[in-house]
């Protein structure tokens, strides 16, 4: 299984799934124009990561649980859905017994984003680390 690296642009996040490096990010702003071009690979490398012995494999040999990392800056509703959609698989890992964690940043003064990560751990039912990062 190879990793799924997608590079940062004015419109689409940067996403990085590098198990090898268990590096697992999405970092920037997310409003694509075609939301359902950019986010299916996304969404069928973790259904492929959940399916196959990888994460396992990734869990056994860490020392620390497998942490995602959500640094976004904004997304827009769209974008939202499947955002949600990423985070179901990962709590799916969870409840397959991969210890994992999900860190949400956030800006020191945007508390929006710090209220849309506590909405999202509510409807994924799995508790997110919130960091929030100074400016």
């Amino acid at each position: 299984m190879e990793s799924l690296i997608i590079k940062e642009t004015t419109s689409t996040p940067k996403v990085v799934l590098d198990y090898r490096n268990n590096n697992f990010e999405f970092h920037g702003c997310s409003r694509p124009e075609d939301v359902r071009e950019f986010y299916m690979p996304i969404i069928n490398w973790l259904e492929k990561f959940r399916d196959t012995k990888v994460a396992i494999e990734v869990e056994k040999h860490a020392t620390n649980p497998i942490i995602f990392k959500f640094k976004l800056d904004y997304f827009n509703s769209s974008s939202a859905k499947f955002i949600l959609d990423i985070l179901v698989l990962i709590n799916q890992l969870h409840l397959n017994g991969i210890n994992l964690r999900i860190d949400w940043f956030y800006s020191q003064n945007d508390e929006d984003m710090l209220e849309v990560g506590k909405e999202l751990s509510e409807v994924v039912d799995f508790p997110f680390e919130y960091i929030e990062v100074k400016k």
